[in-house]
């Protein structure tokens, strides 16, 4: 696999550091502002600012890599994330930080479309899966190693901000000297939303709720540790336990949907989240609090990969590219919305709002999968594709689907089958 990986290494070491540097802000930004006095819905709406201007970016940065180049527009990507990250230490205000928060989401949708489009273009198609498993693996092991810098904030509070610009800004390193040629990024192509809900309701209302369920876990996971007993150095272990937990159980849970019917899979893994949710609204501590962590990032994290193959299993080859794109900004959507409604629950409810938020929405998700699955036959076994991990970033990442851009080609020259709708 390294062989496989070696030729975008620049890339991967570029996206790992950078996530180190600025996967951790959204937990420390959420304690920040708890300790300065600001209410849970305050830290909701900033938590809800940096993923609508992901939402933007994802849309629109493209533009911007077209008009100057992948590494003219990555560089300039990481200066204004690297800047906004410090301007957090001169100055604490929620509106302020909002705004900040806003222009972080779309700076990081900007590092993604880069990325992953380079990467799209540098794969083969026997390496792509080797190269979209090493962009997880740097995606999501510098975002948890990187809330170990939450502790560093003991000795002065503006340490822990200036830290993250270091990481930030070394990120442009790898990527300004590789001797890689930048490609040049296309237009994705599109398919409606409304044909996506008539293939696969339950596709598109889960990769929704996934992200109404990570959102308001990312946005106000930290207050929720903070409230029910943990210090700084245990808010950052538990967080980097459910992320590490989320990377464990994907692959097991999505080759386990590929030989049975994978409705079952998702709707087991939404009855878990909401189990394991209702329990840790119940503030446990110790062992048992870190345990039903990892279980919770383990399965919620499977959710969206599943709920993508789920709903490309009802496509034609040809759609299941944009396709999964689409689904990415409904993922994105939903998350931008999860920080607002877990703030006004644990407004009302307290700590354990948070998890009980979760755990409805996980309810009504799962209830809705039992009377999809009451009125339609399961995809027969010769249509499901195979499960594929695939990060919950911009409609470009769909391309790094190890069967997207294949399937979509044998689509020409095989004759389309019939897909049922409802």
């Amino acid at each position: 696999m390294f062989a496989m990986i070696l030729p975008v290494r620049s890339l991967l070491v570029a996206i790992f550091v950078m996530m180190a540097g600025s996967g951790f802000l959204s937990t420390l930004i959420g304690l920040r502002l708890e300790r300065a006095g600001s209410g849970t819905i305050i830290i909701g709406i900033v938590a809800t600012a940096y993923f609508g201007g992901l939402v933007l970016g994802a849309l629109r940065a493209g533009e911007v890599v077209r008009r100057v180049g992948h590494i003219r527009a990555f560089a300039a990507f990481v200066a204004l994330l690297s800047a906004s990250t410090l301007t957090y230490a001169l100055l604490q205000h929620p509106a302020l930080w909002m705004a900040l928060r806003f222009v972080d989401g779309l700076c990081v949708a900007g590092v993604f479309i880069c990325v992953e489009s380079w990467l799209n273009d540098r794969a083969e198609p026997a390496t792509r899966g080797a190269v979209l498993a090493g962009y997880m693996v740097a995606l999501y092991s510098g975002q948890a190693l990187g809330q170990l810098i939450l502790r560093s904030g003991n000795s002065a509070p503006q340490i822990p901000f200036e830290l993250a610009s270091i990481l930030i800004s070394l990120a442009i390193i790898p990527v300004c000297l590789t001797r890689a040629t930048a490609p040049q990024l296309e237009d994705a192509a599109s398919v409606p939303l409304r044909r996506l809900v008539e293939a696969s309701p339950l596709g598109v209302a889960g990769a929704g709720v996934t992200g109404l369920l990570l959102g308001a876990f990312y946005g106000l996971a930290a207050i929720y540790a903070r409230r029910i007993g943990l210090d700084l150095a245990d808010t950052a272990a538990f967080m980097t336990t459910v992320i590490l937990g989320g990377v464990a159980l994907q692959w097991p849970l999505g080759r386990l949907s590929d030989r049975y019917d994978r409705r079952r899979v998702i709707l087991a893994c939404f009855a878990a989240t909401w189990m394991i949710s209702i329990a840790l609204a119940s503030q446990p501590q110790g062992i048992l609090l870190f345990g039903l962590g990892a279980a919770f990032g383990g399965l919620s994290f499977a959710l969206y990969p599943l709920c993508v193959a789920y709903a490309n299993d009802r496509l034609l080859p040809a759609e299941r590219v944009a396709a999964s794109g689409q689904l990415v900004l409904v993922y994105s959507s939903g998350a931008a919305l999860g920080p607002l409604g877990a703030a006004a629950s644990m407004s009302m409810i307290g700590a354990g709002g948070l998890f009980l938020f979760i755990a409805l929405a996980s309810a009504v998700m799962f209830t809705f999968g039992i009377w999809r699955a009451a009125i339609r036959p399961p995809v027969p076994a010769d249509r499901q594709q195979d499960f594929q991990i695939l990060p919950r970033t911009t409609p470009v990442a769909a391309l790094l689907d190890p069967a997207g851009p294949e399937s979509a080609a044998a689509s020409t020259e095989q004759p389309q089958q019939q897909v049922t709708h409802g």
